[in-house]
């Protein structure tokens, strides 16, 4: 569509002739219930007045909007011919006047993908449910705007709606003569504005706070979700880590929460995991538990919610001023979440996790052909949306997780209340944030940043030690390296830790250093004289961002005595360096497997247990040597099987092996345990096979033949609700029939009929390890149809149809050649497609190399 991508060189000739006074936005969303006439998509009126000046009268400018039907288009009261000044996503604004008011009222679309007004039904009782997502440029879908981050201003929203519905925005609102009003924002851009409509299941709480001064804060609290959802929905909780963090973030900013109340929407086919639109934030309602969780589910959810929380300041009250400097709002938010679930909940190990799963997606993001430094170089729209990654997230976190070691807590606090109290309300770039840091620290920021905002790629460490005939340490020293493709060595802040057996035969930390690492090989001099360790961590602590590799010694201690480390957080920087080991094609994937089998059963950390679990099935499908899988995947399936059995009753750690049992899941013996747990003729005491984990048990047995379409369709009669029919949708996409992925793939790449959360169950069901040669076909397919549906297609689904239908079990030197003869054949396609192709031939080559080195182990 003309124009719908959005150049940074647009949005800065814009900004610098535009200014915004205010928008009123009227939506009608009474079309969203009752029959839809006509062959186009269901529509809403939207109806924009805003007030903007113009720094240059005279000039041409644009507005943006994506609508099939614009009825009026009026400038400064002179009427203009939407067919002459609209072309589907801009409407010319010309002869602009130094004061301007611009009226458009347009026919919007409801959506189906996720992006603008999202429009459900939900099929257990025919209620529709509303939402609006817009980051980075949906808004646009929803009203006429100017839409790009550094263009706030203040919003009054008015919208109709079906009798009985209650509506929501980021203001207070309230009901009068058949309309919804809401109070006025603060400046804010387009993006984090929020409408949410429809009869949902709504909780109300309150907080209050008293400063040091005697002035009173009080914030209304609200949560919702649909109301069938209300039976599972634990709102007590997500007011009890929402009552922590507001506590923890007025305790730390300086600054009182500054937008009124405090919504928290939990809604259906939410690509995201949450957008913190001031005052009404909004998350997928996957994070109400319909069954039974671990307590990493649990903690997961609370590290969402303050990482939304943190937004209110970061990203919110003081905003990027470019998609470029998106990470001064994520990786910041990224940390604060942590930090914060660590500082004022109860889930105090939240570090542990951080380095263990946060991480890991850093470090995959690092180490593809697409990396990037964390302030990123961002020409448009596209680029931006697939920069909401794990650079701009986990890594920008884990280097300010490095820059509080290095500038100290307080000096790095004290930056972020300066930061808030010069720019709230305005934007920002790079540099606004490192002159009250370099100000508050005393430490040369911009040299900092160079090494560590401003370049890509992750180094190695490794220790060196030297020892005596005494048995002590000679000389400790770290070896930096790089990657031949990102040379650069950085500055780490590091602990390094010395570990040995006890008598009681743990493994324990007995000496530990802090230093500096600086250049190719730094020595720790204070451990010097040392007694000679049998484990060294490089990282302890996990104070840097850095892949932690292992001396000889250290290596074969762990070998064999991984599940004698007492303490959590090392044997989870333990396991996270062994699995990148795995990856780099450094151990083979049977041995990384051999260590989960020996030692998971003895991971203390569910978190960390859940995420070797995902290892370990990725090395059994992705790094073995084809002719090993079928061993592999049989010792996984019956080590899984045993520790089920040997797990507590009732325990977290049982649930976790179970629904491990059903990912490996590979013979017949595995498939009876699940039909029998499903049917009851075999009991495991303590575990409770409760309707999402049937569904977990179904897919594997639907994938293998053992479950057909009659059976699934039992289930479904037994769950007909939102839930149930996406998982009933994937495992029917799982069966292994040619007939079957015919289907799938024509719903999903031939037809728009399915919404975003139904083309996800279908890819994820349509792709199965175990079907490789049923899935062969479709590689070459792929290749063929890939670009037309990036250009047809919402970004949204086009990214999901790039990455979830590259032909990655089809793991051969013939399938990476057609993936660079396609790059050879589109240099010209869009550079956000080209990415995401380019990431997923990285990710074969790598499995590739990971394969040779599993087959070379003999």
């Amino acid at each position: 569509m003309p124009g719908e991508n959005l150049t940074r060189d647009e949005a800065r000739e814009r900004a610098a002739l535009l200014s915004v006074d205010g928008y009123e936005v009227s939506l009608d969303l009474r079309s969203a219930t009752g029959e839809h006439d006509g062959d186009g998509p269901r529509t809403f009126r939207s109806v924009t007045t805003v007030r903007f000046r113009c720094a240059e009268p005279g000039a041409s400018s644009f507005a943006d909007l994506i609508a099939p039907a614009v009825t009026s288009v009026s400038l400064n009261g002179r009427d203009l011919d939407p067919g002459q000044v609209f072309d589907g996503s801009r409407i010319l604004l010309e002869d602009l006047a130094a004061e301007n008011e611009l009226v458009v009222d347009a026919q919007c679309a409801y959506s189906r993908t996720g992006e603008g007004m999202h429009r459900f039904v939900d099929p257990e009782d025919g209620e529709v449910y509303l939402y609006t997502q817009y980051e980075p440029a949906d808004a646009r879908r929803v009203f006429a705007n100017f839409e790009q981050p550094d263009l706030k201003a203040p919003y009054r929203f008015e919208v109709r709606a079906p009798e009985g519905w209650t509506v929501w925005s980021n203001g207070v609102g309230d009901l009068a003569d058949g309309v919804w009003r809401f109070a006025e924002t603060k400046p804010i851009s387009t993006y984090i504005t929020c409408v949410v409509a429809g009869p949902y299941h709504y909780v109300t709480d309150h907080y209050e706070r008293v400063f040091e001064d005697g002035t009173r804060l009080e914030i209304p609290l609200g949560a919702m979700c649909r109301k069938g959802l209300a039976p599972h929905f634990d709102a007590d909780d997500v007011f009890l880590v929402t009552k922590q963090g507001l506590d923890f973030f007025h305790d730390h900013f300086d600054h009182p929460y500054p937008f009124g109340k405090y919504d928290q929407a939990f809604v259906p086919e939410y690509n995201l995991g949450a957008m913190e639109n001031p005052g009404m934030v909004t998350f997928r309602e996957e994070f109400i538990f319909r069954g039974k969780v671990t307590q990493a589910s649990y903690e997961g959810r609370a590290n969402v919610i303050l990482h939304e929380m943190a937004h209110m300041w970061f990203g919110d009250l003081v905003t990027m001023e470019w998609w470029d400097d998106l990470w001064l709002k994520e990786s910041f938010a990224d940390f604060m979440g942590a930090f914060a679930l660590v500082g004022a909940t109860r889930f105090t190990d939240g570090w542990i996790t951080f380095a263990n799963r946060r991480k890991a997606w850093a470090y995959r993001a690092d180490q593809l052909p697409s990396t990037h430094p964390v302030t990123a170089d961002i020409r448009d729209l596209q680029d931006a949306k697939l920069n909401f990654d794990g650079i701009t997230y986990a890594k920008g976190a884990s280097v300010l997780k490095q820059l509080v070691a290095y500038a100290g807590q307080d000096a790095f606090l004290e930056g972020a209340r300066r930061y808030f109290k010069r720019h709230a309300y305005g934007n920002t770039r790079l540099g606004d944030l490192l002159s009250v840091l370099e100000e508050t620290s005393g430490r040369d920021m911009a040299a900092w940043s160079r090494a560590w905002l401003e370049t890509a790629g992750v180094n190695s460490l490794t220790p060196q030690v030297l020892s005596r005939a005494d048995g002590t340490v000679d000389e400790l020293a770290v070896v930096q390296e790089a990657a031949e493709s990102h040379p650069e060595l950085r500055p780490h802040r590091v602990a390094v830790g010395l570990y040995r057996r006890t008598a009681a035969g743990t493994l324990e930390r007995y000496a530990q250093a802090e230093t500096d690492v600086e250049g190719p090989r730094t020595v720790v001099a204070e451990l010097a004289g040392a007694d000679a360790p049998e484990l060294v961590l490089v990282n302890d602590d996990d104070l840097t961002y850095c892949k932690t590799r292992f001396d000889d010694t250290s290596l074969a201690t762990l070998r064999e005595a991984l599940g004698d480390l007492t303490d959590p957080l090392a044997r989870a920087l333990c396991w996270s360096a062994l699995w990148n080991m795995t990856r780099d094609a450094l151990l083979p994937a049977r041995d990384f497997i051999g260590l989960v089998l020996r030692f998971a059963g003895r991971e203390t950390d569910i978190g960390v247990l859940q995420m070797l679990h995902a290892w370990a099935e990725s090395a059994a499908v992705h790094y073995t040597a084809p002719e090993r899988r079928e061993e592999a995947a049989r010792r996984l399936a019956e080590g899984a099987a045993e520790q089920l059995r040997a797990a507590g009753e009732g325990s977290e750690q049982q649930l976790a092996w179970a629904r491990f049992v059903a990912r490996v899941a590979c013979a017949e013996a595995d498939f009876e345990l699940l039909a029998s747990l499903l049917d009851d003729t075999e009991t495991l005491p303590g575990l409770e096979v409760d309707q999402e984990l049937r569904w977990a048990f179904l897919e594997p047995l639907a994938a293998h033949g053992a479950a057909d379409e009659k059976r699934l369709d039992e289930e479904l009669a037994r769950d007909d609700t939102a839930s149930g029919r996406r998982h009933h949708v994937r495992c029917l996409a799982a069966r292994p029939s040619e007939a079957v992925k015919a289907q799938c793939w024509a719903q999903v790449v031939e037809s728009d009929a399915l919404s975003n959360a139904l083309v996800e169950a279908t890819i994820a069901g349509f792709a199965q390890p175990s079907q490789r040669e049923l899935l062969a076909p479709y590689a070459e397919k792929y290749f063929a149809v890939i670009e037309r549906v990036w250009t047809e297609r919402s970004i949204q689904i086009g990214m999901d149809v790039v990455r979830g239908l590259f032909p990655s079990y089809e793991d051969s030197e013939e399938t990476l050649d057609a993936t660079d003869a396609w790059l050879a054949a589109h240099e010209d396609a869009a550079p956000a497609l080209r990415r995401l192709v380019l990431e997923a031939r990285d990710d074969l080559a790598r499995a590739l190399r990971g394969q040779a080195c599993d087959a070379a182990a003999g």
